[in-house]
């Protein structure tokens, strides 16, 4: 071996760590990967393997050496009785032979009987029973020491605080916190209906409730639990795994609805590739098969690595990929006027569902795979919200394919479009345009915004299939008799709809210059304009150099407020708005803040999904005398992240600016 080689083999397993490290942050602690397991999977790989080649890379802090992430600094630390340790990963039905092998040399003259069973893609965590009662339950953490989510898995209507009859002394035992898949559609339909964020997947909806700190939130969560496993037991001798999972039954655990007992390798693939077969019509996301030996006796006998145990490995399915027909290349348009290509497939059967659509991304991205109408393309669905194109078949192609292009007039209007020179997007700049009417209303009534109840997505397609609302300021001409026009609308639900749309009147001005909707102006900089301008004439009649010189308001957003208050439409429509008497920032009050040294002076910025509106959080730091922006720089105090936090939890720890996790939060507010 070489100096030059050692050199490149060091260089190499350095970074090979940092990037394990980060992807295990972004799994374990963010519930937020950004790369899939089959790539994770060969970074590791990849270190174990320069590890056994150069022994003196294996280091002790090494991710080849531990087990998950650290315990998040929010919730308290419980230390498992015995390790939760990760098993290893393998794509290959030979690797599977292979291990099995491996078992009969550390066993050898002994049968070995193994039990396949799902492997759920979910949340590890581990549930501790004394004399029947629930202690506590943790999730995996580094594998030694987990969080305490005890009061948000209680939640789950599939763990009882107390077990059926006659239960062990103490009853240690392993499983996946799961969303169902049902769940999941629908939890993501109401966020969309509220104007937030899109969860990914089951598995970052799973780790992002039980991370939530308020049980009641988890409880809305459509969760639930399957154990694989048994860890401490005392006041009961049992053999094997299937007595385990007898046990399991015994005092009503739940636990994996399918599994295979099998005594060869011939059977083991089998199992695999019937459960393969199977796994769709089940109520929770797998993503592939777990094999263990069955004897705890044998178990013991075959060990661990630092690690994994030897007598189990999990077989992963690969994301199901299909062919299918591009039949056409759609365009959705939003509340802003994107024009947003969607590719319309000739339907076919793929990860258990039957899908007719894909997503596109933007017209770059197009060109860049080469993705023409009438391609034959493979689509992948890896329990992500909607398939992806990954693939174009160009051998396949007769020569009567289309090259997409943008079209120069919108597809739902007819209105021009015009290409945004900030972003990779085209727009319709029709402010009539039905399509963007429906989103703008949309927006207007979300929480985060004017706050209308009973103003959502369907009711909103109403009004403007049946030209009741011709913009935002026509909810405040609707009248009872106009709404006894639409269909199965009763008078209790026109009565609450009224009500709503008369106390949002009354909302506080920075909610009003949201729900306007001004392209690149979000919430955080709607209540900078208003605690600035105090009213929208002082706002309207601002110079672009005026409204650039005020903290957090960039040069481009500048340009985009002036451009919607000088443009004659918008105008008229702030003039309708006057006339139905909403608060134009008249009503509210900017005096000065109750001092709090902790608070005033301090710049905060607000990421991720918290256990209340964003909002709400920023109304709490505001009235203690602190500021919150839109965007992190060096001048930012402090950034409080949640669940789902992205580039803005990224950049403060690059700018080294102080992150605080919501419990962290909640004690400085207290205290």
């Amino acid at each position: 071996m070489s100096e030059t080689e050692l050199k490149h083999a060091k260089a190499r397993a350095a970074q090979l760590r940092r990037e394990i490290e980060e992807h295990n942050r972004r799994y374990y602690e963010d519930a937020a990967p950004t790369i899939s397991d089959r790539e994770y999977d060969a970074l590791y790989r990849e270190l174990v393997e320069l590890e056994q080649k150069f022994p003196e890379l294996a280091l002790r802090d090494s991710p080849t050496q531990r087990v998950g992430g650290k315990p998040l600094e929010h919730f308290a630390q419980i230390t498992h009785r015995t390790p939760m340790l990760s098993l290893e990963n393998t794509y290959s039905e030979e690797e599977v032979v292979e291990w099995f092998q491996r078992l009969q040399k550390l066993l050898p003259g002994q049968e070995i009987t193994v039990v396949v069973e799902p492997k759920v893609d979910g949340v590890a965590v581990s549930l501790l029973f004394e004399n029947g009662a629930l202690k506590y339950a943790a999730t995996r953490g580094d594998g030694r020491v987990g969080d305490d989510v005890t009061q948000n898995v209680l939640t789950i209507r599939d763990v009882p605080r107390q077990l059926r009859g006659h239960a062990p002394r103490v009853l240690e035992v392993r499983g996946e916190v799961f969303m169902t898949k049902q769940g999941f559609k629908k939890l993501n339909e109401d966020r969309a209906a509220e104007g937030l964020p899109l969860f990914a997947n089951p598995r970052n909806s799973a780790a992002g409730s039980l991370k939530q700190l308020d049980p009641e939130t988890v409880r809305k969560r459509p969760l639930g639990l399957v154990l694989h496993g048994i860890g401490a037991l005392e006041g009961l001798e049992i053999e094997t795994y299937g007595e385990g999972l007898k046990l399991l039954d015994k005092v009503g655990l739940q636990r994996s609805e399918k599994t295979w007992t099998c005594k060869n390798v011939d059977e083991i693939l089998a199992a695999i590739r019937e459960l393969d077969k199977l796994r769709h019509d089940f109520a929770y996301e797998t993503d592939g098969a777990v094999v263990k030996v069955d004897s705890f006796t044998q178990r013991e006998k075959a060990g661990f690595t630092s690690k994994a145990p030897r007598w189990a490995i999990a077989y992963k399915y690969e994301p199901e990929r299909v062919e299918t027909k591009l039949l056409d290349i759609l365009l959705q348009v939003g509340r802003t006027g994107t024009l947003t290509p969607v590719a319309a497939l000739e339907p076919v059967f793929v990860s258990g569902s039957t899908v007719a659509r894909a997503t596109l991304h933007n017209e770059e991205e197009i060109a860049r795979k080469d993705i023409r109408i009438g391609d034959i393309i493979v689509i992948e669905k890896a329990g992500e919200v909607i398939p992806a194109v990954v693939e174009v078949k160009r051998e396949r192609r007769t020569g009567s394919e289309r090259v997409f292009k943008m079209p120069e007039r919108c597809p739902t209007c007819g209105g021009s479009v015009m290409r945004d020179p900030e972003q990779v997007a085209v727009r319709c700049i029709n402010a009539a345009c039905p399509a963007q009417l429906r989103r703008r209303l949309e927006h207007f009534a979300s929480r985060g915004a004017m706050d209308i109840e009973g103003l959502g997505e369907a009711m909103v397609d109403q009004l403007v299939s049946r030209e009741l609302a011709h913009d935002v300021s026509g909810i405040y001409k609707l009248d009872a008799e106009k709404l006894a026009t639409i269909p199965r609308t009763g008078e209790k639900s026109i009565t609450n709809l009224l009500a709503a749309i008369e106390q949002s009147k009354s909302r506080p001005l920075w909610r009003l210059l949201f729900g306007l909707g001004i392209l690149h102006v979000g919430a955080t900089a709607s209540r900078t304009l208003a605690e600035h301008f105090h009213t929208l004439d002082n706002l309207m009649n601002a110079s672009a150099d005026e409204l650039q010189r005020i903290n957090e308001i960039g040069e481009v957003m500048a340009a985009s407020i002036h451009r919607f208050f000088n443009d004659e439409q918008n105008d008229a429509l702030i003039e309708r708005l006057r006339e139905s008497g909403l608060n134009f920032g008249e009503k509210d009050k900017y005096e000065p803040k109750t001092a709090d040294e902790k608070f005033a002076g301090t710049t905060w910025v607000i990421t991720g999904t918290l256990s209340q509106p964003r909002e709400e959080i920023a109304e709490l730091i505001l009235a203690r005398g602190g500021k919150v922006a839109a965007s992190v720089s060096k001048k930012t105090s402090y950034v409080l992240a949640g669940d789902e936090a992205g580039g803005k939890l990224e950049k403060a720890k690059t700018l080294g600016v102080r992150i605080l996790s919501e419990s962290e939060f909640r004690e400085m507010l207290n205290h």
